[in-house]
Protein backbone atom coordinates (compact mmCIF):
# COMPACT_ATOMS: atom_id res chain seq x y z
CA UNK A 1 0.00 0.00 0.00
CA UNK A 2 1.20 3.18 -0.76
CA UNK A 3 -0.27 7.05 0.09
CA UNK A 4 1.04 9.84 -3.02
CA UNK A 5 -0.22 13.60 -2.60
CA UNK A 6 1.20 16.85 -3.28
CA UNK A 7 2.31 19.85 -0.77
CA UNK A 8 3.83 22.75 -1.07
CA UNK A 9 5.36 21.87 -4.25
CA UNK A 10 6.40 18.13 -3.31
CA UNK A 11 5.33 14.98 -4.67
CA UNK A 12 5.47 13.17 -1.57
CA UNK A 13 5.06 9.25 -1.61
CA UNK A 14 4.76 7.06 1.51
CA UNK A 15 5.30 3.32 1.49
CA UNK A 16 2.60 2.36 3.99
CA UNK A 17 4.11 -0.85 5.12
CA UNK A 18 7.91 0.06 5.28
CA UNK A 19 7.24 3.45 6.58
CA UNK A 20 9.52 4.78 3.75
CA UNK A 21 8.77 7.88 2.25
CA UNK A 22 10.06 9.01 -1.33
CA UNK A 23 9.87 12.84 -2.64
CA UNK A 24 9.45 12.16 -6.79
CA UNK A 25 9.31 13.82 -9.76
CA UNK A 26 6.53 14.68 -11.81
CA UNK A 27 7.03 11.36 -14.24
CA UNK A 28 7.25 9.27 -11.22
CA UNK A 29 4.24 10.21 -9.95
CA UNK A 30 1.87 10.04 -12.84
CA UNK A 31 3.32 6.98 -13.57
CA UNK A 32 2.55 5.42 -9.46
CA UNK A 33 -1.25 6.44 -10.89
CA UNK A 34 -1.34 3.74 -13.49
CA UNK A 35 0.91 0.77 -12.19
CA UNK A 36 0.73 -1.61 -8.98
CA UNK A 37 1.93 -5.03 -8.40
CA UNK A 38 2.08 -7.88 -9.99
CA UNK A 39 4.66 -6.09 -12.25
CA UNK A 40 5.26 -6.75 -15.75
CA UNK A 41 9.26 -7.19 -16.95
CA UNK A 42 8.12 -3.96 -19.53
CA UNK A 43 5.81 -0.58 -18.79
CA UNK A 44 2.12 -1.72 -20.47
CA UNK A 45 1.74 -0.52 -23.53
CA UNK A 46 -1.68 1.23 -22.56
CA UNK A 47 0.36 2.86 -19.79
CA UNK A 48 2.73 4.15 -22.27
CA UNK A 49 0.53 5.36 -24.78
CA UNK A 50 -1.58 7.19 -22.00
CA UNK A 51 1.51 8.82 -20.35
CA UNK A 52 3.34 9.79 -23.62
CA UNK A 53 1.21 12.73 -24.05
CA UNK A 54 2.95 14.37 -21.13
CA UNK A 55 6.57 12.19 -21.34
CA UNK A 56 8.63 10.74 -23.78
CA UNK A 57 8.65 7.25 -23.67
CA UNK A 58 11.90 6.48 -23.05
CA UNK A 59 11.79 8.04 -19.80
CA UNK A 60 8.67 6.32 -19.02
CA UNK A 61 10.29 3.09 -19.33
CA UNK A 62 13.13 3.88 -17.59
CA UNK A 63 11.18 5.48 -14.51
CA UNK A 64 8.92 1.73 -14.58
CA UNK A 65 12.45 0.07 -14.11
CA UNK A 66 13.34 2.00 -11.00
CA UNK A 67 9.42 1.38 -9.54
CA UNK A 68 10.37 -2.13 -10.13
CA UNK A 69 13.48 -2.28 -8.37
CA UNK A 70 12.02 -0.08 -5.85
CA UNK A 71 9.61 -2.96 -5.32
CA UNK A 72 11.68 -5.28 -5.60
CA UNK A 73 13.76 -4.14 -2.93
CA UNK A 74 10.69 -3.90 -0.49
CA UNK A 75 10.72 -0.05 -0.07
CA UNK A 76 7.88 0.19 -2.31
CA UNK A 77 4.41 -1.47 -2.36
CA UNK A 78 6.09 -3.66 0.74
CA UNK A 79 3.93 -5.96 2.43
CA UNK A 80 2.45 -5.86 5.59
CA UNK A 81 4.44 -7.97 7.94
CA UNK A 82 3.11 -6.22 11.10
CA UNK A 83 0.01 -8.21 11.23
CA UNK A 84 1.41 -10.90 12.91
CA UNK A 85 2.89 -8.73 15.64
CA UNK A 86 -0.73 -8.39 16.70
CA UNK A 87 -0.54 -11.76 18.75
CA UNK A 88 1.87 -10.21 21.03
CA UNK A 89 -0.88 -7.35 21.67
CA UNK A 90 -1.64 -8.91 25.09
CA UNK A 91 -1.74 -7.59 28.88
CA UNK A 92 1.11 -6.07 30.13
CA UNK A 93 1.87 -4.91 33.27
CA UNK A 94 0.39 -1.12 34.31
CA UNK A 95 3.41 1.70 33.80
CA UNK A 96 0.77 4.60 33.47
CA UNK A 97 -1.84 6.77 35.60
CA UNK A 98 -3.35 9.52 35.37
CA UNK A 99 -4.42 10.53 38.69
CA UNK A 100 -7.74 13.08 39.06
CA UNK A 101 -6.49 14.75 42.17
CA UNK A 102 -9.29 17.22 41.42
CA UNK A 103 -12.74 16.88 40.33
CA UNK A 104 -12.82 20.20 40.77
CA UNK A 105 -11.78 24.07 38.71
CA UNK A 106 -12.23 27.33 39.35
CA UNK A 107 -12.75 27.44 35.52
CA UNK A 108 -15.77 27.27 33.47
CA UNK A 109 -14.28 26.41 29.86
CA UNK A 110 -16.97 25.75 27.54
CA UNK A 111 -15.33 22.97 26.04
CA UNK A 112 -14.54 21.22 29.13
CA UNK A 113 -15.20 16.98 28.21
CA UNK A 114 -14.85 16.94 31.93
CA UNK A 115 -18.34 19.16 32.36
CA UNK A 116 -16.38 21.75 33.89
CA UNK A 117 -13.94 19.57 36.18
CA UNK A 118 -16.64 17.53 37.93
CA UNK A 119 -16.76 14.88 35.14
CA UNK A 120 -20.92 14.98 35.68
CA UNK A 121 -19.69 13.44 39.20
CA UNK A 122 -20.24 16.12 41.57
CA UNK A 123 -16.86 18.43 42.80
CA UNK A 124 -14.57 16.44 45.32
CA UNK A 125 -10.97 16.44 45.70
CA UNK A 126 -8.65 13.22 45.82
CA UNK A 127 -7.64 12.62 49.67
CA UNK A 128 -4.35 11.57 50.40
CA UNK A 129 -5.23 8.24 51.55
CA UNK A 130 -6.55 7.93 47.90
CA UNK A 131 -3.51 8.76 46.57
CA UNK A 132 -1.52 6.47 48.45
CA UNK A 133 -3.61 3.66 47.47
CA UNK A 134 -3.27 4.48 43.75
CA UNK A 135 0.67 4.80 44.61
CA UNK A 136 0.38 1.89 45.73
CA UNK A 137 -1.63 0.09 43.15
CA UNK A 138 0.53 1.47 40.48
CA UNK A 139 3.85 -0.15 42.21
CA UNK A 140 2.10 -3.74 42.66
CA UNK A 141 1.10 -3.86 39.26
CA UNK A 142 3.69 -2.43 37.19
CA UNK A 143 5.65 -5.71 36.80
CA UNK A 144 9.09 -5.29 36.02
CA UNK A 145 8.92 -2.17 34.86
CA UNK A 146 11.02 0.29 36.11
CA UNK A 147 10.38 3.43 34.90
CA UNK A 148 6.73 4.59 36.02
CA UNK A 149 4.60 7.50 34.28
CA UNK A 150 2.03 9.29 36.62
CA UNK A 151 0.19 11.99 35.69
CA UNK A 152 -1.57 14.92 38.20
CA UNK A 153 -4.88 16.00 35.78
CA UNK A 154 -8.44 17.14 36.81
CA UNK A 155 -10.18 19.30 37.04
CA UNK A 156 -7.40 21.69 38.16
CA UNK A 157 -5.19 19.63 40.01
CA UNK A 158 -3.66 23.01 42.02
CA UNK A 159 -6.86 23.37 44.23
CA UNK A 160 -5.72 20.10 45.94
CA UNK A 161 -1.88 20.60 45.39
CA UNK A 162 -0.91 20.01 49.42
CA UNK A 163 -2.36 16.00 48.56
CA UNK A 164 0.21 16.55 45.31
CA UNK A 165 3.16 17.30 47.23
CA UNK A 166 2.00 14.63 49.28
CA UNK A 167 1.55 11.85 46.98
CA UNK A 168 4.60 12.79 45.59
CA UNK A 169 6.96 12.91 48.42
CA UNK A 170 5.16 8.87 49.35
CA UNK A 171 6.14 7.98 45.56
CA UNK A 172 9.44 8.75 46.29
CA UNK A 173 9.85 7.14 49.58
CA UNK A 174 9.01 3.77 47.96
CA UNK A 175 11.20 3.82 45.05
CA UNK A 176 13.84 2.38 46.22
CA UNK A 177 12.34 -0.24 47.71
CA UNK A 178 10.65 -1.67 44.05
CA UNK A 179 13.42 -0.61 42.19
CA UNK A 180 11.35 1.68 40.48
CA UNK A 181 11.40 5.39 39.84
CA UNK A 182 8.52 7.84 39.14
CA UNK A 183 8.01 10.76 36.19
CA UNK A 184 5.65 13.12 37.34
CA UNK A 185 3.60 15.25 35.48
CA UNK A 186 0.95 17.63 36.05
CA UNK A 187 -1.66 19.61 33.56
CA UNK A 188 -2.70 22.90 34.85
CA UNK A 189 -4.73 26.13 33.67
CA UNK A 190 -2.41 28.57 35.91
CA UNK A 191 -4.76 30.44 37.75
CA UNK A 192 -3.62 29.04 41.39
CA UNK A 193 0.27 29.43 40.43
CA UNK A 194 2.71 31.31 42.33
CA UNK A 195 6.20 31.01 43.46
CA UNK A 196 6.35 27.81 46.01
CA UNK A 197 3.83 25.91 43.44
CA UNK A 198 6.50 27.05 40.42
CA UNK A 199 9.69 25.75 42.54
CA UNK A 200 8.05 22.47 43.43
CA UNK A 201 6.86 21.76 39.97
CA UNK A 202 10.00 22.46 38.22
CA UNK A 203 11.86 20.52 40.57
CA UNK A 204 9.39 17.59 40.94
CA UNK A 205 7.82 17.13 37.35
CA UNK A 206 9.36 16.20 34.23
CA UNK A 207 6.80 17.26 32.27
CA UNK A 208 4.29 20.25 32.85
CA UNK A 209 1.20 21.12 30.70
CA UNK A 210 0.00 24.61 30.62
CA UNK A 211 -3.41 25.16 29.31
CA UNK A 212 -4.29 28.12 27.11
CA UNK A 213 -5.81 28.41 23.94
CA UNK A 214 -3.73 31.26 22.27
CA UNK A 215 -4.38 34.71 21.84
CA UNK A 216 -6.35 36.79 24.19
CA UNK A 217 -9.60 37.22 22.57
CA UNK A 218 -9.77 33.56 21.68
CA UNK A 219 -8.59 32.14 25.18
CA UNK A 220 -10.95 34.28 27.17
CA UNK A 221 -14.11 33.86 24.99
CA UNK A 222 -13.58 30.17 26.08
CA UNK A 223 -11.63 29.73 29.23
CA UNK A 224 -13.52 31.80 31.66
CA UNK A 225 -13.42 31.71 35.60
CA UNK A 226 -16.66 30.90 37.43
CA UNK A 227 -18.00 34.92 37.49
CA UNK A 228 -17.45 34.77 33.80
CA UNK A 229 -14.68 36.54 33.60
CA UNK A 230 -11.73 35.68 31.57
CA UNK A 231 -8.20 34.23 32.89
CA UNK A 232 -5.10 35.16 29.88
CA UNK A 233 -4.14 38.23 31.56
CA UNK A 234 -3.68 36.43 35.14
CA UNK A 235 -2.14 32.83 33.68
CA UNK A 236 0.29 34.20 30.62
CA UNK A 237 2.50 36.21 33.02
CA UNK A 238 2.88 32.93 35.83
CA UNK A 239 3.82 30.72 32.72
CA UNK A 240 6.33 32.83 31.34
CA UNK A 241 7.86 32.76 35.28
CA UNK A 242 7.61 28.85 35.09
CA UNK A 243 9.26 28.57 31.81
CA UNK A 244 12.08 30.64 32.67
CA UNK A 245 12.71 29.03 35.45
CA UNK A 246 12.08 25.74 33.69
CA UNK A 247 15.67 25.40 32.02
CA UNK A 248 15.83 22.67 29.93
CA UNK A 249 13.12 20.75 31.42
CA UNK A 250 9.93 19.63 29.40
CA UNK A 251 6.64 21.59 29.18
CA UNK A 252 4.69 22.34 26.34
CA UNK A 253 1.36 24.89 26.50
CA UNK A 254 -1.61 23.25 25.16
CA UNK A 255 -4.80 24.69 23.65
CA UNK A 256 -8.20 24.33 21.87
CA UNK A 257 -9.16 25.54 18.82
CA UNK A 258 -12.78 25.53 17.47
CA UNK A 259 -15.50 26.79 15.18
CA UNK A 260 -14.47 30.13 16.36
CA UNK A 261 -10.98 30.24 15.55
CA UNK A 262 -10.28 28.54 12.12
CA UNK A 263 -7.81 30.47 12.16
CA UNK A 264 -5.78 28.66 14.77
CA UNK A 265 -2.72 29.46 13.10
CA UNK A 266 -2.58 32.99 14.47
CA UNK A 267 -3.00 30.75 18.28
CA UNK A 268 0.25 28.76 17.20
CA UNK A 269 1.99 31.99 16.98
CA UNK A 270 0.78 34.40 19.63
CA UNK A 271 1.87 31.85 22.51
CA UNK A 272 5.52 31.58 19.97
CA UNK A 273 5.57 34.97 20.12
CA UNK A 274 4.75 35.20 24.10
CA UNK A 275 7.82 33.02 24.28
CA UNK A 276 6.95 29.52 24.34
CA UNK A 277 8.70 27.44 21.58
CA UNK A 278 7.05 24.27 22.79
CA UNK A 279 3.24 24.34 21.54
CA UNK A 280 0.32 22.14 20.82
CA UNK A 281 -3.14 23.41 19.66
CA UNK A 282 -5.80 20.89 19.46
CA UNK A 283 -9.05 20.55 17.72
CA UNK A 284 -12.03 20.23 20.17
CA UNK A 285 -13.97 17.23 19.82
CA UNK A 286 -17.25 17.18 20.97
CA UNK A 287 -21.26 16.61 19.73
CA UNK A 288 -21.71 17.95 16.38
CA UNK A 289 -24.87 20.16 17.90
CA UNK A 290 -22.76 22.34 19.87
CA UNK A 291 -22.27 25.92 18.44
CA UNK A 292 -18.57 26.47 18.55
CA UNK A 293 -18.32 22.13 17.07
CA UNK A 294 -16.19 21.99 14.29
CA UNK A 295 -17.98 20.01 11.48
CA UNK A 296 -17.41 18.42 7.92
CA UNK A 297 -18.77 21.63 7.14
CA UNK A 298 -15.42 23.24 8.18
CA UNK A 299 -12.86 20.44 7.71
CA UNK A 300 -11.52 22.29 4.14
CA UNK A 301 -11.02 24.94 6.05
CA UNK A 302 -8.97 23.28 8.76
CA UNK A 303 -7.17 21.47 5.85
CA UNK A 304 -6.39 24.72 4.38
CA UNK A 305 -5.37 26.41 8.09
CA UNK A 306 -2.74 23.15 8.55
CA UNK A 307 -1.31 23.41 5.58
CA UNK A 308 -0.70 27.81 6.51
CA UNK A 309 0.56 26.83 9.51
CA UNK A 310 2.71 24.07 7.96
CA UNK A 311 4.31 26.76 5.33
CA UNK A 312 4.73 29.67 8.52
CA UNK A 313 6.51 27.15 10.41
CA UNK A 314 8.96 26.80 7.16
CA UNK A 315 9.09 30.39 7.08
CA UNK A 316 9.98 30.90 9.89
CA UNK A 317 12.67 28.48 10.33
CA UNK A 318 14.05 30.05 7.16
CA UNK A 319 14.29 33.12 9.64
CA UNK A 320 16.71 30.61 11.79
CA UNK A 321 13.76 30.50 14.54
CA UNK A 322 12.81 27.27 15.55
CA UNK A 323 9.75 25.86 17.64
CA UNK A 324 8.02 22.76 17.91
CA UNK A 325 4.31 22.42 16.89
CA UNK A 326 3.61 18.68 18.56
CA UNK A 327 0.78 17.64 15.51
CA UNK A 328 3.67 18.07 13.46
CA UNK A 329 6.15 16.55 15.14
CA UNK A 330 6.81 12.85 13.51
CA UNK A 331 9.97 10.50 13.45
CA UNK A 332 10.48 8.54 10.10
CA UNK A 333 13.75 7.10 10.77
CA UNK A 334 13.07 5.03 13.71
CA UNK A 335 9.60 5.35 14.90
CA UNK A 336 7.51 3.53 17.44
CA UNK A 337 7.86 -0.57 18.55
CA UNK A 338 5.61 -2.67 16.70
CA UNK A 339 3.27 -3.30 19.04
CA UNK A 340 3.21 0.43 19.76
CA UNK A 341 2.55 1.30 16.06
CA UNK A 342 -0.63 -1.15 16.28
CA UNK A 343 -2.10 -0.37 19.62
CA UNK A 344 -1.56 3.09 20.67
CA UNK A 345 -1.57 4.78 23.63
CA UNK A 346 -2.27 2.15 26.15
CA UNK A 347 -5.81 3.10 27.77
CA UNK A 348 -6.65 0.22 29.64
CA UNK A 349 -4.04 -1.82 29.51
CA UNK A 350 -0.84 -0.30 30.58
CA UNK A 351 -2.29 2.91 31.45
CA UNK A 352 -5.46 3.82 33.78
CA UNK A 353 -7.33 6.77 35.30
CA UNK A 354 -7.87 6.99 39.02
CA UNK A 355 -10.68 9.04 40.33
CA UNK A 356 -11.27 10.83 43.97
CA UNK A 357 -13.22 8.13 44.98
CA UNK A 358 -10.92 5.59 43.79
CA UNK A 359 -12.43 3.98 40.87
CA UNK A 360 -10.35 2.76 38.21
CA UNK A 361 -10.95 3.60 34.61
CA UNK A 362 -8.93 2.91 31.22
CA UNK A 363 -8.33 6.62 31.09
CA UNK A 364 -9.47 9.73 31.96
CA UNK A 365 -11.72 10.34 29.37
CA UNK A 366 -13.45 7.18 30.26
CA UNK A 367 -14.31 8.84 33.36
CA UNK A 368 -17.89 8.44 34.56
CA UNK A 369 -18.22 5.77 32.02
CA UNK A 370 -19.93 3.55 34.24
CA UNK A 371 -19.51 0.27 31.54
CA UNK A 372 -15.47 1.07 31.45
CA UNK A 373 -14.65 1.12 34.90
CA UNK A 374 -12.17 -1.01 35.58
CA UNK A 375 -12.34 -1.50 39.91
CA UNK A 376 -11.37 0.39 42.57
CA UNK A 377 -9.12 0.96 45.31
CA UNK A 378 -10.97 1.21 48.48
CA UNK A 379 -12.67 -2.40 47.98
CA UNK A 380 -9.26 -3.83 46.17
CA UNK A 381 -11.53 -5.04 42.39
CA UNK A 382 -9.48 -4.41 39.04
CA UNK A 383 -11.41 -6.07 36.05
CA UNK A 384 -8.86 -7.82 34.44
CA UNK A 385 -11.30 -8.69 31.63
CA UNK A 386 -11.52 -5.03 30.36
CA UNK A 387 -7.55 -4.86 30.39
CA UNK A 388 -7.73 -7.78 27.91
CA UNK A 389 -10.22 -5.87 25.84
CA UNK A 390 -8.07 -3.12 25.30
CA UNK A 391 -4.88 -4.99 25.02
CA UNK A 392 -6.73 -6.46 22.12
CA UNK A 393 -7.60 -3.77 20.52
CA UNK A 394 -5.29 -2.24 18.04
CA UNK A 395 -5.50 -1.13 14.18
CA UNK A 396 -6.26 -5.13 12.85
CA UNK A 397 -9.35 -5.42 15.39
CA UNK A 398 -10.70 -2.25 13.61
CA UNK A 399 -11.88 -2.90 10.11
CA UNK A 400 -11.93 0.76 8.89
CA UNK A 401 -8.27 1.16 10.57
CA UNK A 402 -6.90 -1.70 8.91
CA UNK A 403 -7.21 -0.84 5.07
CA UNK A 404 -5.95 2.69 6.29
CA UNK A 405 -2.80 4.39 5.00
CA UNK A 406 -2.43 6.52 8.59
CA UNK A 407 -2.97 2.99 10.41
CA UNK A 408 0.98 3.12 11.76
CA UNK A 409 0.57 6.69 12.79
CA UNK A 410 -2.22 7.01 14.61
CA UNK A 411 -2.58 3.32 15.91
CA UNK A 412 -6.40 3.53 15.44
CA UNK A 413 -7.02 6.36 17.32
CA UNK A 414 -8.22 7.38 20.43
CA UNK A 415 -10.57 4.53 21.99
CA UNK A 416 -12.19 6.96 24.13
CA UNK A 417 -13.48 9.19 20.85
CA UNK A 418 -13.88 5.50 19.70
CA UNK A 419 -16.51 4.98 22.24
CA UNK A 420 -18.13 8.15 22.78
CA UNK A 421 -18.77 9.30 19.23
CA UNK A 422 -18.96 5.88 17.17
CA UNK A 423 -20.47 3.45 19.81
CA UNK A 424 -17.25 1.10 19.71
CA UNK A 425 -13.49 1.22 20.88
CA UNK A 426 -13.12 -0.24 17.31
CA UNK A 427 -14.94 1.73 15.21
CA UNK A 428 -12.71 4.90 14.09
CA UNK A 429 -14.03 8.45 14.70
CA UNK A 430 -13.97 9.10 10.93
CA UNK A 431 -13.84 12.75 11.73
CA UNK A 432 -10.67 12.93 13.88
CA UNK A 433 -9.29 10.38 11.51
CA UNK A 434 -9.73 12.79 8.53
CA UNK A 435 -7.99 15.55 10.63
CA UNK A 436 -5.02 13.45 12.14
CA UNK A 437 -4.47 12.39 8.40
CA UNK A 438 -4.21 15.97 6.60
CA UNK A 439 -1.20 16.73 9.74
CA UNK A 440 0.51 13.39 8.90
CA UNK A 441 0.65 14.81 4.96
CA UNK A 442 1.63 18.06 6.69
CA UNK A 443 4.17 16.53 9.39
CA UNK A 444 5.82 14.69 6.10
CA UNK A 445 6.16 17.39 4.19
CA UNK A 446 8.13 19.23 6.49
CA UNK A 447 10.82 16.52 7.30
CA UNK A 448 10.69 16.06 3.72
CA UNK A 449 11.48 19.98 3.48
CA UNK A 450 13.81 20.11 6.42
CA UNK A 451 16.19 16.49 4.67
CA UNK A 452 15.99 19.03 1.23
CA UNK A 453 17.39 21.87 2.81
CA UNK A 454 20.41 19.24 4.86
CA UNK A 455 20.75 18.21 0.88
CA UNK A 456 19.30 14.59 1.96
CA UNK A 457 16.70 14.14 -0.12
Amino acid sequence: MIHKYKLNGYNIVLDVNSGGVHVVDDITYDLLDNVEPPFEKECPEKVVEKLSRFYPVEDINSCYSEIVELYNDKILFSEDDYEKYAKYSVISPVKAMCLNIAHDCNLRCRYCFAETGDFGGGRKLMSFDTGKKAIDFLLENSGDRENLELDFFGGEPLMNFDVVKQIVEYARSREAEYGKRFRFTITTNGVLLDDDKIDFINKEMSNVVLSVDGRKSVNDSMRKRVDGTGCYDTIIPKFKKLVEKRGDKEYYVRGTFTKYNLDFSEDVFSLYNEGFDQISVEPVVCASDLDYAITEKELSEVFKEYEKLSARILENENSGKKFNFFHFMLDLDQGPCAIKRLRGCGCGNDYVAVTPDGDIFPCHQFVGVDEYKMGNLNDGTFNTDIKKEFAAAHVYSKPECKQCWAKFYCSGGCNANNYVYSGDIHNAHKFTCQLEKKRLECAIMLKAVRLDREGKL
